[in-house]
């Protein structure tokens, strides 16, 4: 297509023309006629499709908000050289989209260029990538053709954790930990399946599934009777006028479940709209968690948090993560039915009497929240 200098120039040339052939003058008219000869040719310049291979690949595909990723574009060119290009990849990040410049360099047939650009990562979310949008124009920039090459893909911005230990919640546990096989007697429930490894037992085997896979496979249980993690956030938009404050509520609510879960222990997470994600505790959950978190946003639910509490099994530790007018009044009802109840408040406009049973910590940051968090861990 032609760009506004291509259709000024072609403009342009018209009048010359008409012009000159009206007043009977030449000149004007053999201008003209090399205006739109011009603007002929760059519209046929940009007109062949380069025929180009475009792989893309982004390393690494999770990253936490703030830490580095890069986007990785092989490209190889199947046809004729390749010249008068300039390269724009799409990044769709929250409600618009940006594009950053590729530098590829020019492209002899068969010829194959490896480029790395930076992408972002200051926003959390599901980050597509992608397509390649390429611009071909003439020398003359009269005319330009933008066509897209290669498949998205996405890059997950998960929230930022700092490293959390499990809260005591005053209740023994069997020693042997949450995936045992060995859990005591009563408390043992069917988590999944896994491979036979040596030392297990064999009553724990599973003939139907060892039959149809044809590889040994035992049950694995977990004791039911651990302690269970709950984390509610409050993710309703009025309570979040300033929305680092809510990344930094979603960044606490992500340290919290990924410390319990690293521990291996259950861990659960609510919003106002109900539940948002339920493990049994394990490295494997921390990944789970974590992209669950990915993809909060604030809305309006159809109950607060407190309501969504009363509706969980009672029992173990609840953490709520929320603003500086927390209503603590109605956190502290529901104390009775947990063991500890600990109340996480994001840069909060003053101090606040905690009610009693309830455990108030106020941060700023990660760091202060990580401060807090130890000298909260060394009481009981």
């Amino acid at each position: 297509m032609l760009t506004p200098l291509g259709w000024g120039t072609a403009a342009v040339s018209a009048l010359l023309y008409a012009a000159g052939w009206w007043l009977g003058y030449p000149e004007p008219a053999v201008l003209a006629v090399a205006g739109l000869a011009a603007v002929a040719a760059a519209a046929l310049w940009t007109l062949p499709r380069p025929r180009l291979d475009v792989r893309r690949e982004i390393a690494p595909t999770k990253v936490e908000r703030g830490e580095p990723a890069v986007g990785v574009l092989h490209v190889t060119n199947k046809g004729r050289g390749v010249r008068g290009l300039s390269a724009q990849e799409t990044i769709r990040a929250g409600a618009g989209a940006t594009s950053v410049a590729v530098d590829i360099p020019r492209l002899r047939p068969g010829g194959n260029r490896t480029v790395t650009y930076r992408l972002p990562t200051d926003r959390r979310g599901e980050i597509p990538v992608g397509p390649l949008r390429l611009v071909r124009a003439d020398p003359l920039r009269l005319a330009r053709r933008a066509r897209e090459y290669g498949a998205p893909e996405v890059l997950l911005v998960r929230p930022k954790t700092v490293r959390l230990a499990l809260l005591p919640s005053g209740r023994a546990y069997h020693l042997e930990g949450p995936t045992s096989d060995r859990s005591p007697a009563g408390t043992a429930t069917f988590h999944a399946l896994r491979e036979y490894v040596i030392g297990d037992e064999l009553r724990h085997v599973h003939w139907k599934s060892s039959a149809r896979t044809g590889t040994l496979m035992v049950r694995q249980l977990v004791d039911a009777s651990l302690p269970t993690t709950t984390v509610v956030l409050e993710a309703r938009p009025g309570s979040w006028p300033e929305p680092d404050d809510f990344e930094l509520a979603v960044d606490a609510a992500a340290s919290v479940a990924a410390g319990a879960a690293s521990a291996s222990f259950p861990v659960r997470i609510l919003t106002g709209n109900g539940r948002l994600a339920d493990t049994r505790g394990g490295p494997d959950d921390v990944e789970v968690l974590l992209d669950r978190l990915t993809a909060v946003r604030t809305e309006e639910g159809p109950q607060s948090t407190v309501d969504a509490v009363r509706r969980v099994r009672a029992g173990g530790s609840l953490v709520v993560v929320t603003n500086g007018a927390a209503e603590l009044g109605r956190i502290a009802s529901v104390r009775s039915r947990f063991d500890r109840v600990v109340v996480l408040r994001v840069r909060p406009p003053g101090p606040a009497a905690a009610p009693p049973g309830v455990q108030l910590v106020d941060f700023a940051d990660l760091d202060g929240l990580a401060e807090s968090w130890r000298r909260l861990g060394s009481v009981r």
